[in-house]
């Protein structure tokens, strides 16, 4: 379903880029051919990429509104106008499918990346819904990791005295937190300091940000030198058939490899992480791969996995199909 927004006066295009962060505004008329052979490529930027209040894709007929396209200066079609907060960052003009999508691509990222620190400053914890959650959610995204097919994960290098992989999927708060005492629900690392996660999904995601909650340990073992370690170096591979090994892992270019520094968790031990979006439409499963810890220690932890983003059509388990990355990716 199309989520581009139709410009019919004035008054609602200056509503649009008054309520939604950042606008792209496709100035178009019916009679011109470029327009036509482009518009397939916007509505499909449109379709994956649109988020409620934060990125609107626009279109905007010339002919029906001469008084929009004179105030924005359009003199050639189609051109594509980029807004962020209301004020003109960049234009495209002509039918350049490739620096349109690059454009937005940077657009898409500096999105993320606001929601992302939105997320994390609005409060160290979020009891949104029935899960608990280390981070509050970013605007217009849900928890989807109901979404993880849990039968099907698989966890390597894990420490068999402590938790299995199900225990980071858990909805309840990690017992670090809750003072609890009971089994270990949290998994560490075993004979270093690498964790190796496939995760397979029962749909097809979007995913929008990853949350990783990570404590330390609880009471005389707060300042052992060999108390498990925190994630310091990540990285995430998309639409993977089955897990990883780690050499393989250390080769092959992820999807997006991230830093996790000391400031970045907060006081849940919670980690918000956005994703580069574009790079993680139409995801069938995720491998995450645990590098490094953040010290000097052996082995590393994590309490908890969550998944922010959209969920969609159901799939039959028993195919995962790569969809989306390029080889090598």
């Amino acid at each position: 379903m199309s989520k581009t927004i139709h410009i019919t006066s004035p008054s609602q295009f200056n509503n649009l880029l008054s309520s939604s962060k950042f606008v792209v505004a496709d100035f178009y008329a019916d009679w011109c051919g470029p327009c036509k052979q482009v518009a397939p490529i916007f509505e499909q930027l449109s379709t994956a990429l649109s988020r409620p209040g934060v990125l609107t894709f626009a279109k905007v007929d010339t002919e029906a509104q001469k008084d929009i396209a004179t105030a924005y200066r359009v003199t050639a079609l189609p051109t594509f106008v980029i807004f962020r907060n209301g004020k003109v960052t960049d234009r495209v003009q002509g039918a350049d499918p490739v620096k349109l999508q690059s454009i937005i691509s940077k657009l898409t990222d500096a999105a993320s990346g606001d929601s992302g620190a939105e997320a994390s400053g609005s409060g160290n914890g979020s009891n949104n819904g029935e899960n608990w959650r280390g981070a509050a959610l970013p605007r217009g995204y849900g928890d989807i990791t109901k979404e993880i097919e849990l039968r099907h994960c698989e966890l390597l290098n894990v420490d068999p005295d402590v938790g299995s992989v199900r225990v980071l999927f858990d909805p309840s708060k990690p017992s670090a937190l809750s003072g609890s005492k009971g089994a270990k629900d949290w998994v560490e690392s075993d004979t270093d300091e690498q964790l190796l996660l496939f995760m397979p999904f029962q749909s097809m995601l979007k995913l929008h940000t990853l949350q990783l909650t990570s404590l330390p340990p609880s009471g005389d073992d707060d300042d052992d030198e060999d108390a498990p370690m925190r994630p310091r170096t990540i990285k995430l591979f998309t639409n993977k058939p089955h897990n990883l090994g780690f050499d393989e892992a250390e080769d092959l270019s992820a999807t997006q490899e991230i830093e996790i520094s000391s400031d970045d968790w907060n006081a849940e031990g919670t980690a918000n992480i956005p994703l580069r979006f574009v790079k993680f439409q139409n995801i069938t499963s995720l491998v995450l791969f645990v590098v490094n810890g953040d010290g000097d220690g052996e082995k590393t932890r994590l309490d908890r996995v969550r998944l922010i983003g959209e969920a969609g059509e159901k799939r039959e388990m028993g195919k995962l199909e790569k969809i989306g990355d390029e080889a090598g990716e």
